[in-house]
């Protein structure tokens, strides 16, 4: 509990598209996918980031399997702030 989530942030071999790498699974072992905000039903974690991850206004979707969480991003857009903010989602304690 409050134990920090480390993220390593990677860019994929196609343009517009990062991944970022967490020391924590955030699906268990399934794949779920999010093509826009309308897709976040629940209240799991993945959910939770990838809630987060649209109220940025730049992404277009999210992809999220076990620890792995790739971002498609809108044309233009920038990862600014992705990273650290999947780092500090699940913090208790600062």
């Amino acid at each position: 509990m409050g134990q920090p989530v480390t993220v390593v942030e990677k860019r994929a071999s196609q343009r517009g598209v990062i991944r970022l790498e967490a020391n924590r699974t955030l699906s268990g072992t399934g794949h779920l996918s999010y093509r826009g905000p309308s897709d976040v039903l629940g209240d799991t974690p993945a959910d939770k980031v990838a809630q987060l991850l649209f109220e940025q206004g730049k992404v277009d979707g999210v992809h999220i399997n076990g620890n792995v969480i790739t971002i498609d991003l809108k044309k233009g857009a920038d990862s600014a702030g992705m990273k650290e903010l999947v780092e500090s989602l699940f913090l208790y304690y600062r």
